[in-house]
């Protein structure tokens, strides 16, 4: 049996499972020691984060006013590091094609009657444009895994493709990427091609339930896929995004597996993740998820996320429109920080007309049925309500602040000089080119109000200046 090693580059040494049994089994045996859980929670104030076996054994409370702290602890966190500023995205699927055989996705191969479409460059052009008419800056481009039909490069022909369209003042400024596993010298030519962060879900580390849901095909590779991070790194992508699909696995284990990737990460590359996502199971074409019987109910879930914030308090967390407005109302609270806004989770999808019952057509190639299905207007207006300030920054990225540079940079606090005026940059923009008047007002409002909040007097300042010339017509500020 392997034996766990935090820096070691082979799978089952840095995902151990003997490891995380036995962090599961000391925490169920100290569920009740509110001792050690409050000395964890005090940890966790100090904000530099949390063990992966105390991440678990605070998971495990269920000792109610334990529970309020950690929801308590997980705001403060949030709101220290990321302040009030929500990142926004929508994702971009480019082809269904795919030879795998995931027993939970509606793309596996041996499904025979959804339809199979792959988008032309043309075809990608049309949908950019009408993702930047929303107001859309940052995608991230997902597509199946098929050798013939996604071959690396058209994925990165279509990235070329996504970066080159300038439509009125629509620009994409940053293309994450999430496609499958792949060797060094892809993640090379994807640096190159000025990818953001490279995206790619676990969804389960256990390796047995792994290969099970993962019956064939080229992901059916626990070890080749589990170790795809290493060879992004390795390749010079420094923002990489992890994730598990909750509901396919025990969630406990999964948890565990999680943090222990993002601990080998920083042990071995300087960095951990850039991102963490947090999806569900979600039914789909082909799919029912009642036949996976470890779904995570919603107090759970919340947990989970606020946990995660105080175990890993400089990595951005992602839900996307697989959860309803209520859940992502409660989770921005305690932990999230990016968030997905009218989005299609089929190919082709955002330029498709609305059928006689208001579906569109796209939707038989949907990866998933969305739960949160307003436009990015209502979802913008939605977070301006609340308090929050929807940002389409891209800046970090594109000034070369990524990596470590982007985590020291965050963990000093000075972030707060760039993030808090970015977001405030392109919310402007936003209003100005997309949003109603009602939206509009009351953004304006929020921006003047949280001028106060950027701690340098010289960059509030010049903040202020930017956001005149935004009103006068100019675009594309950063700092």
């Amino acid at each position: 049996m392997a034996e766990y090693n935090s820096t070691s580059t082979v799978a089952e040494e840095f995902i151990n499972d003997k490891k995380i049994k036995e962090t599961l089994a000391f925490a169920q045996a100290h569920k009740d020691d509110l001792e050690l859980m409050h000395t964890i929670l005090e940890k966790g104030r100090e904000y530099n984060g949390l063990s992966y076996a105390e991440a678990a054994t605070l998971l495990e409370c269920e000792d109610p006013d334990i529970i309020q702290q950690i929801f308590d602890l997980g705001k403060e966190i949030k709101e220290h590091f990321y302040g009030n500023r929500i990142v926004m995205f929508a994702p971009l699927y480019l082809s269904n094609y795919c030879v795998n055989g995931c027993v939970y996705c509606p793309y596996h191969g041996q499904n025979k009657h959804i339809p199979r479409k792959k988008l032309t460059q043309e075809e990608i052009r049309e949908e950019v444009i009408a993702l930047q008419d929303m107001g859309h800056k940052r995608l991230a481009i997902e597509a199946g895994e098929h050798p013939t039909e996604n071959p690396i490069e058209y994925i990165l022909e279509s990235i070329q493709t996504i970066y080159s369209i300038k439509h009125k003042n629509g620009a994409i400024r940053r293309v994450n990427v999430n496609i499958a596993a792949t060797t060094v010298e892809n993640y090379k030519k994807l640096k190159d091609a000025g990818i953001g962060t490279y995206i790619l879900f676990q969804e389960t580390y256990n390796k047995e339930a792994y290969e099970q849901l993962h019956p064939t095909g080229p992901k059916s590779d626990y070890a080749y896929h589990t170790e795809a991070m290493d060879r992004a790194m390795q390749a010079g992508i420094d923002d990489v995004g992890c994730g598990v699909l909750y509901g396919l696995n025990n969630y406990k284990y999964d948890f565990v597996g999680m943090l222990m990737h993002a601990h080998h990460l920083e042990k071995t590359y300087g960095c951990g993740p850039h991102t963490i996502s947090v999806p569900r199971v979600r039914p789909a074409d082909d799919i029912d998820p009642d036949t996976f019987d470890n779904g995570v109910p919603d107090d759970i879930f919340k947990r989970i996320v606020a946990v995660l914030r105080i175990a890993v308090p400089y990595t951005g967390m992602i839900m996307s429109t697989r959860e309803s407005a209520k859940t992502r109302r409660e989770c921005l609270e305690i932990g999230i920080t990016q968030i997905s806004g009218g989005s299609r989770t089929s190919v082709g999808g955002y330029v498709e007309e609305l059928d006689e019952e208001g579906r569109f057509d796209a939707e038989e190639t949907a990866q998933f049925d969305v739960e949160d299905r307003r436009t990015l207007g209502e979802v913008v207006d939605w977070l301006i309500d609340l308090g929050y300030v929807p940002s389409f920054c891209t800046a970090c990225y594109r000034e070369g602040r990524t990596g470590d540079r982007f985590m020291s940079l965050l963990k000093s606090g000075q972030i707060a000089n760039c993030c808090q005026p970015n977001a405030m940059l392109t919310l402007k923009e936003f209003l100005m080119d997309y949003a109603s008047e009602e939206t509009k007002a009351k953004g304006d409002a929020l921006i003047n109000e949280k001028l106060s909040l950027i701690p340098s007097d010289k960059v509030r300042e010049i903040c202020r200046q930017h956001l005149e010339e935004i009103e006068q017509g100019h675009r594309d500020f950063r700092f």
